[in-house]
């Protein structure tokens, strides 16, 4: 493994230093320098460090420079050069090419891979029963496996991992120590006789659960669990990040049960399916999609449902998705899943599986195993489970493609915790994020490290979650954040911790839209030098004037906004009561436009007898009623209005299935309703005041097709090109107005396909450039950016 002695056969000999940053630990980088160097008979050694993988590369001036010039682009599959610096330093005369130990302490500066799908080769070996890996369910290499939720500290060695406590045996040590081996100081590398091992426990009648396969029981505790699956249990599966609940997919009382012990209501499960051709039947496939689907981040992926699929088919869709118009689909990204779902000559099994968080709904998910055994209780029939711990959850990640681009509605595993590249640099901070599908940002020059997804902070346990999220990634960051950054909403959960952590360090308070701006435009590069119009259409966010507001256009930068135009504001009717109760916005709204009580209105019969005279009081009086402009809002009350959805059991429902109604509308039709422009100093608004979008027309034009029996699915599909031809409107007359030509879309109302692609298609077509979202979410999970890049810019500019 050693090369000639360079210095001494060329006493020109020279000798560079090499550090390499980025996504290099973990990935198979130290083995691949080692073959690249002896390649080109230089002599030295590499290492890793907290900076990064660092050689010294010792021969002739062009072979180094051949060295220097291939390590980038040659380099590893998962690996991810961000930089390649180096300089000369004395010649030593080494005589061969070594890989050393990792050392070094200080801030890391290195960056921790994701976790990534089982390679091709494993799964060969997981498959061959010649091989002492076959049905190994942790087989994995320098190419896959787990990477950050098994991370522990930096340098990212074995012994700074939850493998730490499993010894390697005399074979795999053999492959570790081995740089022409693809295991290759692979940390969690392992094998049957010294790797962590599978245990099924099952609940019984009464008492705790008890092991029934496991170690020293001679018997698979796989094939027990996949016969379980088969008979309509539900197991708690333990993942790279945490705990999914299983069951077989295509059992619809199987997934009514887990869907009433999780009290999930109508929300939508993912399934997990063995491969491609098991959902071609169920969803339309696009080259985009596939390649999402087989990629090494193997997120969940939302897939158009087919409208030609069989109503009786192996899935029973509208059981594991109702109402959706698309199904969540991934395929298996661990051994134990491959398992789980049958190789190639197993017994029949489940070929798709339901596969949900661990966790009940509003819950962190469960990665510890006494917890799930308590937690997951009333949830599972039993529990497969392993003695290698989770460090770090992280749920799935989920993405969808729209017009040939992803589109991240939450960013985890897969994908956290790499950094995203900023336009501008920005001070050390923490930018908490919001309270709904929480994600926070940390932040340093030019990068940007946003966490896993969280989740909803109405939840202790996902407070707490939060704390050790925090603390986990600054620990394998370099970031010591000498600032915060929280939503301006006074009662914010997450604005609270930043309040109580941040020990004397500035606390900056960025309104909610205006970060949903910045963050498209960090995303997209922008450096901020030219304003855009943000058009930031969401559920909620707190407004400047104390109202909800979120359905806003705006012009901004990073250093602040103006508020062009909005929707006007209507009464939001006793709070999360008319986010439940679309029906109760459909009322509100009808009353603002001036339309009344019509009984024969679908959202108006809705409405319990009782509640009904109750409702309209509350109206008149403007009781419990903060004003919104939200859009979020809007969609809820055109659902319940046209009857498509008047009780949402999770966030976004009833939008979601109005946009599945206008999926399902008659092609050819091409009638839009029409929103009023009410100019400043109209009514009660201030003369310079922003211009503000009245729904009262739309809603009245709905009212009327409705009477004159307009299918729901036309009216929908209306709906939907109403506001995308006031997007339109409003971009136009910004435009006319500050001759800025950039329109960035953001909000959790732009997960909507339909509206994304109509409100692009018509402001590419009239010149504007169009920033959209595909890097992190639209919504709340992606605000945290947003905060950032807003905080670090008003500090520097020296705003409080």
């Amino acid at each position: 493994m050693s090369a000639p002695p360079a210095s001494a056969a060329h006493p020109a000999a020279l000798r560079r230093r090499v550090v390499v940053r980025g996504v290099v630990q973990g990935v198979g980088f130290r083995p691949y320098v080692h073959a690249l160097a002896t390649a080109l008979r230089l002599t030295g050694h590499v290492t890793n460090t907290p900076d990064g993988v660092v050689a010294e590369v010792e021969g002739e001036a062009g072979d180094l420079e051949r060295f220097c010039a291939r390590i980038a682009p040659d380099a590893p599959p998962l690996a991810r050069v961000d930089t390649v610096d180096h300089h000369e330093v004395p010649v030593t005369g080494d005589t061969a090419f070594t890989i050393l130990a990792s050392h070094g302490t200080g801030p890391a500066r290195t960056l921790v891979p994701p976790d990534a799908a089982t390679c091709a080769a494993c799964l060969r070996e997981l498959a061959d029963p010649a091989d002492r890996r076959y049905r190994h369910p942790f087989v994995n290499c320098t190419h896959c496996g787990p990477r950050f939720t098994i991370v522990t500290g930096l340098p990212y060695d074995r012994a700074r991992t939850t493998m730490a406590r499993f010894p390697m045996c005399p074979d795999c040590a053999r492959e570790y120590a081995d740089p022409t081996d693809r295991r290759f100081h692979a940390q969690p590398v392992a094998c049957p006789g010294c790797g962590p091992r599978l245990t099924l426990l099952v609940r019984r009648s009464c008492g705790p659960p008890e092991p029934v396969v496991g170690p020293g029981t001679g018997a698979d505790p796989v094939a027990a669990a996949r016969e379980l699956l088969a008979a309509g249990a539900v197991v708690a599966v333990k993942g790279l990040g945490g705990y999914h609940l299983a069951c077989d997919a295509t059992d619809p009382r199987a997934v009514g049960l887990l869907r009433r012990r999780k009290e999930r209501g109508g929300k939508p499960f993912a399934v997990m399916a063995r491969g491609a051709e098991d959902i071609a039947h169920l969803v339309r496939l696009t080259a985009g999609e596939r390649a999402l689907l087989h990629g090494p981040a193997r997120p969940v992926v939302l897939l158009r449902r087919r409208t030609d699929a069989a109503p009786a088919g192996p899935v029973p869709a509208d059981a594991v998705a109702p109402g959706s118009p698309d199904l969540g689909v991934m395929l298996p990204y661990t051994p134990l899943h491959h398992l789980l779902l049958g190789l190639p000559g197993d017994p029949e099994g489940p070929r798709l599986l339901v596969m949900t968080s661990g966790n009940v709904s509003g819950e962190p998910i469960v990665t510890d195993d006494t917890e799930a055994l308590d937690r997951l209780a009333p949830l599972a029939d039993a529990w497969l489970t392993h003695d290698r711990p989770v460090h770090v959850p992280c749920d799935d990640s989920v993405l969808r493609v729209c017009e040939g681009q992803p589109l991240v509605v939450r960013r985890a595993r897969g994908y956290a915790p790499l950094p995203l590249d900023l336009p501008v640099p920005v001070r050390p901070a923490l930018a908490v994020g919001g309270d709904l599908k929480n994600t926070f940002c940390l932040g340093e020059g030019r990068r940007a490290w946003l966490s896993a997804h969280i989740g909803d902070m109405d939840d202790l346990a996902t407070q707490r979650a939060f704390t050790r999220a925090v603390e986990q990634l600054e620990s394998i960051t370099p970031v010591r954040p000498g600032l915060l950054a929280a939503d301006r909403h006074p009662g914010y959960r997450s604005a609270r911790w930043a309040d109580r952590a941040a020990g004397g360090r500035p606390v900056v308070r960025v309104q909610h839209h205006h970060a949903h701006v910045a963050s498209v435009m960090a995303e997209n590069g922008l450096d901020g030098s030219r304003p855009v119009i943000g058009v930031a259409f969401d559920g909620t966010g707190y407004g400047d004037d104390g109202a909800v507001w979120g359905g806003e256009v705006l012009l901004a930068d990073y250093d602040g906004f103006t508020r062009l135009a909005h929707l006007a504001y209507v009464p939001l009717p006793g709070g999360d009561a008319a986010v439940h109760r679309p029906y109760r916005m459909a009322v509100a709204h009808l009353r603002a436009a001036g339309l009344g009580r019509f009984a024969d209105l679908p959202c108006v019969s809705a409405c319990p007898a009782g509640e009904l005279p109750l409702l309209e009081k509350q109206l008149a009086r403007n009781l419990n009623c903060v004003p919104t402009s939200s859009m979020g809002r809007l969609f809820d009350a055109v659902a319940s209005l046209a009857g498509v959805c008047h009780r949402a059991g999770y966030e976004a429902q009833a939008a979601m299935e109005l946009e599945a109604a206008a999926l399902r509308a008659p092609a050819g039709d091409r009638t839009a309703y029409t929103f009023a422009l009410l100019e400043p100093g109209t009514g009660t608004d201030a003369a310079d005041g922003p211009l503000r979008a009245d729904p009262g027309p739309v809603l009245a034009e709905i009212a009327g097709d409705l009477r004159g029996g307009v299918p729901p699915e036309t009216v929908a599909a209306r709906f939907h090109r109403a506001v995308a031809r006031l997007v339109h409107r409003l971009c136009r007359r910004a435009r006319e107005r500050h001759g800025t030509d950039t329109v960035a879309l953001t909000g959790g109302v732009f997960l909507n396909t339909v509206l994304l692609t109509a409100c692009s298609a018509a402001l590419t077509a009239d010149g504007f450039t169009v920033l959209r979202h595909r890097l992190v979410p639209p919504g709340d999970g992606g605000l945290a950016l947003g905060q950032l890049m807003v905080a670090a810019r008003a500090t520097r500019a020296g705003t409080p």
